[in-house]
C-alpha cells in the first residue's frame, strides 16, 4: 500500500521599521542597536554614491562602535542590478567569513541596493540577518518597508526575487538632504500611489503644502506626517499579505505597466518616474469608464506635474503597452487585478481593460503632458 507523508509547518516572520535622526551620529545608538554591534562582526555594503557623500561618517560610526566591520562600496543602478552584482556581494560573503547567524550585513543605499543585498542575503547559505538603511525617499517610503527582494533579469524587471524580511530597517530624513529634485519626485509617486489608493488625508495634505521644487522643505517632508503616514498606509496593505497569496492588491496601483516603461525608456525613467505614468494612465481610463470625475482627475495630474513627475514617454508605444498588460496577467495568475480610482482614496479591480482603452488613454496623455510641462517651466 501507498504510503503519504503531509508536512505542515509555519515560520513566524517579524521585523522592525525606526525612523531616526542623524543615524550615523555617535550618540544615537539606533543603528548599532539593530546590527547588534559589540557582539557581531558586520558587513556593511555602501552604495559608491552615498559612500562619496557620507564615507566618513559612516567609518566613523562603525569604528566607534566595533573594530570587527568591513565596509565595501558598490555600484548600484537599474543596469547594475542583475546576477553580476549579487555574485560580486556573495564572494564578500565569503571572503569575511560571513556566519550564518552571529554576523550583520548592512545595506546603506538606495532602492536598488537593498534589493540587491536583500536578495544575496537570502540566498546565502539560505539565509542571513541583514539590515537596511535606505538613503532615497522611494527607499524610505517603498523599496525598504516590505519583504520582497529583487533583480533583473532576462530583460525583465525584478524577474528574479524572494520574500525575505530584514530585521531592522532605519529610516533616516537626514539623508534626503543630499537628493537631487529629480530624486525626491521620484519617491514622491511612491507616496501618491498609497494615498491615491488609500488616503485621501495624505493625498490633501501634499495637495496644500506642495510650494517648491523640493516640496515641503525635508524636515517637513519627513517627520510631520507625509511620510510616517505614507509608510503606515503601505504597512497597512503589505502585512496582512507579505507573501502576496492574494493577487489583487491596492500597493499594485501604478506597477501594471511601469515595468515594461522603465526598462524600455531612452532617455531612461526612474522607477518613480515610470510609476507616475502609469497612475496617470491608470486614472485616465477611470475618468472615461466614469469611475471619477473630471475634477478629481485634474486635480492628480496638477500635483503630479507639481511635484515634477511625467504624465507620458516616448517610449509609450501599442507594443509596450500590449506586453506590459499581457505580463501583468501572467504575474497575477491570468487575472489583470488593476486598480482604478473611484474617487481619491478608494479604488476597485479593473478585469476587463482593453488595449484599445489604454492607446486612447496614452495618445490623450501626451498633448497634457506636454501643455503642463510648459506650465510649470513658465
Amino acid at each position: 500500500m501507498d504510503r503519504v507523508w503531509a508536512i505542515g509547518a509555519t515560520q513566524p516572520v517579524s521585523y522592525r521599521i525606526r525612523r531616526t535622526r542623524h543615524c550615523l551620529d555617535p550618540d544615537n545608538s539606533d543603528l548599532a542597536d539593530a546590527v547588534g554591534i559589540g557582539t557581531r562582526r558586520t558587513l556593511v555594503f555602501v552604495d559608491s554614491t552615498v559612500m562619496s557623500l557620507f564615507g566618513d561618517p559612516i567609518t566613523g560610526y562603525f569604528d566607534n562602535y566595533s573594530t570587527a566591520c568591513t565596509v565595501v562600496p558598490i555600484e548600484t543602478t537599474e543596469r547594475t542590478k542583475n546576477s553580476d552584482t549579487v555574485g560580486r556581494i556573495i564572494r564578500e560573503y565569503d571572503k569575511f567569513g560571513l556566519s550564518r547567524r552571529r554576523d550583520a550585513v548592512v545595506a546603506i543605499g538606495g532602492g536598488v541596493l537593498t534589493d540587491v543585498v536583500g536578495f544575496a542575503a537570502s540566498i546565502y547559505r539560505r539565509g542571513v540577518p541583514y539590515i537596511r538603511v535606505p538613503t532615497t525617499l522611494l527607499g524610505m517610503v517603498d523599496a525598504a518597508v516590505g519583504v520582497k527582494t529583487g533583480i533583473n533579469f532576462n530583460g525583465r524587471k525584478n524577474r528574479l526575487g524572494t520574500y525575505f524580511a530584514a530585521t531592522d530597517t532605519i529610516v533616516d530624513p537626514g539623508f534626503l538632504r543630499t537628493l537631487p529634485d529629480r530624486q525626491i519626485s521620484n519617491g514622491m509617486a511612491e507616496i501618491l500611489k498609497i494615498a491615491l489608493v488609500k488616503d485621501s488625508g495624505l493625498f490633501d495634505r501634499i495637495e496644500h503644502r506642495w510650494t517648491t521644487p523640493r516640496g515641503f522643505g525635508t524636515d517637513i517632508t519627513v517627520s510631520g506626517p507625509i511620510i510616517d503616514t505614507a509608510i503606515t498606509a503601505m504597512l497597512e496593505e503589505l502585512e496582512p499579505n507579505l507573501w502576496e497569496d492574494n493577487l489583487a492588491r491596492l500597493p499594485d496601483f501604478g506597477h501594471t505597466f511601469s515595468p515594461a516603461f522603465e526598462l524600455a525608456a531612452k532617455p531612461k525613467l526612474y522607477h518613480g518616474e515610470a510609476v507616475a505614468i502609469d497612475i496617470a494612465l491608470s486614472c485616465l481610463v477611470s475618468l472615461h469608464r466614469a469611475l471619477v470625475e473630471q475634477d478629481c482627475f485634474t486635480r492628480i495630474v496638477t500635483l503630479m506635474s507639481r511635484i515634477g513627475l511625467p504624465l507620458s514617454h516616448g517610449c509609450i508605444t501599442e507594443d509596450i503597452l500590449a506586453a506590459g498588460l499581457a505580463d501583468s496577467i501572467r504575474h497575477r495568475d491570468g487575472n489583470q487585478n488593476i486598480p482604478l480610482l473611484t474617487t481619491i482614496g478608494t479604488a476597485i479591480f479593473a478585469q476587463d481593460i482593453s488595449l484599445k482603452e489604454l492607446l486612447a488613454a496614452a495618445d490623450t496623455l501626451r498633448p497634457l503632458h506636454t501643455e503642463l510641462c510648459e506650465l510649470r517651466c513658465a
